[in-house]
């Protein structure tokens, strides 16, 4: 099992949606509104006058053949927008309840 944390330009919601719902993904917790800035690249999303757009976030917990997968469709979307900045990280789930 995998802890899959996605950080995504809100406009991308339902390419998200799309993308777990072809993989099968039915569990994840969604936040709709979330400001960052990417490490080397990407336009903030800090929701203010200077900088308006904001980011949403999920978090899913998936079995690990299902991480390359799913890190394939969001490079894929990534791809096609650079500057809004999509980001996945992997984690281990080392237990659940």
């Amino acid at each position: 099992m995998k802890a899959v944390f996605i950080s995504f330009y809100k406009a991308f919601y339902a390419e998200m949606i799309d993308a777990l719902d072809q993989l099968d993904i039915r569990g994840f917790t969604f936040w709709e509104e979330v400001q960052g800035r990417g490490s080397e690249t990407g336009e903030p999303h800090y929701g203010t006058h200077a900088w308006p757009t904001l980011n949403s976030a999920i978090l899913t917990f998936i079995p690990e053949e299902k991480v390359a997968p799913l890190m394939d469709e969001i490079h894929r979307l990534d791809a096609s927008a650079p500057q809004q900045g999509i980001r996945a990280f992997v984690m281990p789930v080392e237990q659940m309840s």
